[in-house]
């Protein structure tokens, strides 16, 4: 993998519960890959210090869930992590372009976030490509992550719009030949 996607999710901001500091802690000294922290948790402003100390390379948060992104992104950058911004498949793309200078990535779900395994929404291209284009039209560098029904045949339909960072899940794990499926999805 080109990065390892970690989402931590509270039991709150979405109906499921995962894992905190101590597993990201524990995963650190095992490998140099990338760890791309996807926070789907209330208040994430909260413990941004906690989970770069973790060793989190990428921080991502919630859009809807914070009163101050701004601040967030600030945090982010602050503890010495690249910082995401993410929005829910309800939430239009429009709503996190203000905050587009500040990020260095924009995680683009194609599912309801909190649990694996769900279809791909088709409209996600089309609020790829809307990110996309303000990022284009803004002269950024800025990259566009889509995570969400991840496979070889929706893989295609996000990269065409605009998204460079794919987050594959159930695709992977659920392969016979894990290689194999990153491979395709690579291609």
């Amino acid at each position: 993998a080109d990065m390892i996607h970690l989402d931590v999710m509270d039991g709150v901001f979405v109906p499921n519960l995962s894992f905190g500091f101590p597993v990201i802690e524990a995963l650190r000294p095992l490998t140099a890959c990338i760890f791309d922290v996807h926070l789907m948790i209330v208040e994430p402003e909260r413990y941004i210090d906690r989970f770069a100390k973790a060793g989190a390379d990428i921080i991502t948060f919630h859009l809807e869930a914070t009163k101050d992104p701004l601040a967030v992104l600030r945090a982010i950058h602050k503890s010495g992590a690249r910082a995401g911004i993410s929005i829910k498949p309800m939430t239009p793309p429009e709503a996190v372009f203000p905050y587009l200078p500040f990020c260095d990535m924009v995680l683009v779900m194609s599912v309801e976030p909190g649990f694996g395994g769900q279809s791909f929404i088709p409209s996600s291209p089309d609020r790829v490509r809307a990110v996309r284009n303000e990022i284009a039209r803004l002269g950024l560098s800025v990259d566009v992550q889509v995570d969400g029904g991840i496979n070889e045949q929706t893989a295609r339909l996000c990269v065409a719009a605009g998204a460079n960072v794919l987050v594959a899940g159930s695709s992977v794990f659920r392969a016979s030949d894990r290689r194999a499926a990153m491979d395709a999805l690579r291609n």
